[in-house]
């Protein structure tokens, strides 16, 4: 899997375990996820790789200057999804 900055990833495991995140930055030894409501943009959570599913959704850099905008971002692919 390779992750880059606005890509959509589900948690499978922890505890935002089936919450949609979005990729922040890709570091060595993870990749730091916010989703604008827990996790804010000024404090991202390090995920392992492993313990996230990669989504064909994307976020802009538009949506991940603010928090409100992605978490709005995040809610419309969760409806998106749902409804498939």
């Amino acid at each position: 899997m390779s992750f880059e900055r606005g890509c959509v990833v589900r948690a499978i495991a922890g505890r935002d375990k089936g919450r949609l995140l979005a990729v922040t930055r890709v570091l060595q030894n993870g990749i730091e996820v916010c989703d604008g409501k827990e996790r804010k943009l000024q404090k991202p959570k390090i995920k392992n790789p492993k313990h996230v599913e990669q989504t064909r959704f994307k976020v802009t850099e538009n949506e991940l200057a603010f928090d409100g905008r992605l978490r709005k971002a995040l809610n419309r692919i969760s409806d998106d999804t749902a409804s498939l």
